[in-house]
């Protein structure tokens, strides 16, 4: 399952907001090195270190730590895993289910998720409203599968309730085998229901492409990832050649990915112009902005979304909207924005962190509200295009009937 969080590829400590609490990390990390190089190997000390910096911190702490290594039933208990709760801690106290702390293990599931190659359901799972829910199934995984939509409330996950799960912690349970299956307990239009899934192993392109219609192209971008922008070029070279009469960008059920690759993306209508506005812990506002020419500059293009658009797909339909340079088509998208970045850390863990606000070019903010599209169409309830009437409307708009 891919996060729907826009990322930045090789981030650096840019704002204070990620500094302050990278500050501490950074600190008890450089003290772990510093005691294996010379021997130790207790990732502890360097929390006893820290624990001095609220009052009574250091009482508090030995405490707990000789309580859990005295007392605790279920032993025994690793120093490792004890400083790697108290990292996922110091992250979830910012009560954000965006920033996540990764131990290596997990970071090397997250950087699958976002290639999009996993064992696991298929479907991205976010946030909102405080409630762990389906962003959006992949196309041909067992979540569609299984008949999980965007909006779906996940309830339990194999019968433990998700009330204090975040985002991440979700993910690892549904996460699993391929061949094995997990019972999700779904909330759907006011109602409960189980539905259990067959995990597998899912390796999906991010980006697809088709005609149809009269000489359209059909443009199916899944998520933004690393393979998303060379995929894309070789798409766009043969719609140079083919000259289609619109393109239509379908960004349905795209739950985002790498913020860059959404720029990059954007460019290509847009060219070198603001795609999207960052504003961070200090109010100080970035912007965004492709680094090349639009090699479609003119085409007419239509862009389907619905509510399991999210994150990096709806900064690429803000900044289109914004700028006239397409229709957008479907339903209200997911209402995500934020921007995270990605640290990677001494020992192979990683640390997610939300760094910032993004608005669209014209300062649109869509956090928790979303964009509304230009034409409205509900969502198809069954396959295959002619039910499609998303699709239809988009295919209508691009051939108007004389």
């Amino acid at each position: 399952m891919i996060d729907g969080s826009p990322q930045r590829k090789k981030p650096t400590f840019r704002v204070t907001f990620f500094v302050s609490v990278g500050v501490i990390a950074g600190f008890i990390f450089g003290v772990v090195v510093a005691n294996r190089q010379n021997g130790q190997s207790n990732p502890l000390h360097a929390l006893e270190a820290v624990s001095g910096l609220a009052p009574n911190a250091q009482r508090v702490y030995d405490g707990i730590l000789h309580a859990i290594q005295t007392e605790y039933a279920h032993q025994p208990v690793t120093n490792e895993t004890l400083f790697y709760g108290a990292m996922s801690g110091l992250v979830r106290s910012l009560g954000d289910p965006y920033s996540t702390f990764f131990t290596p293990a997990d970071a090397q599931s997250f950087q699958n998720d976002l290639n999009l190659s996993v064992d696991g359901i298929g479907a991205e799972v976010g946030a909102k409203d405080g409630q762990l829910v389906i962003i959006a199934p992949l196309p041909q995984s067992p979540a569609e599968k299984a008949g999980l939509k965007p909006g779906d409330a996940i309830v339990q996950i194999d019968g433990q309730d998700t009330t204090n799960l975040n985002v991440d912690q979700a993910v690892q349970k549904i996460r699993g085998k391929a061949g094995t299956v997990v019972k999700l307990l779904i909330g759907r239009n006011g109602k409960t229901q189980d539905i259990s899934v067959t995990r597998d192993h899912v390796v999906v392109p991010s980006v697809t492409s088709r005609t149809v219609g009269d000489k359209l192209q059909l443009v199916t971008i899944v998520s933004f990832n690393d393979d998303t922008v060379p995929a894309l070029n070789t798409i766009i070279q043969n719609i140079l050649l083919n000259k289609p009469k619109g393109i239509i960008l379908d960004l349905r059920n795209n739950p985002g990915g790498l913020l860059d690759s959404a720029v990059s993306v954007a460019g290509e209508f847009l060219g070198k112009t603001v795609i999207v506005r960052e504003r961070d812990a200090q109010g100080k506002e970035n912007v965004d902005s492709a680094s090349h020419d639009a090699r479609i500059p003119s085409t007419p293009v239509v862009v389907l979304v619905n509510g399991g658009s999210a994150s990096a797909a709806e900064i690429l339909a803000g900044a289109l909207q914004d700028a006239k340079r397409a229709t957008i088509v479907g339903q209200k998208t997911f209402g995500k924005g934020s921007v995270q970045t990605l640290e990677k850390l001494p020992d192979g863990s990683e640390l997610k962190l939300t760094i910032a606000a993004w608005f669209t070019p014209k300062g649109r903010t869509i956090d928790k509200v979303g964009i509304t599209p230009d034409v409205v169409v509900a969502d198809p309830t069954e396959a295959g295009d002619a039910k499609d009437d998303q699709l239809q409307r988009a295919m209508q708009i691009l051939t108007p009937k004389p």
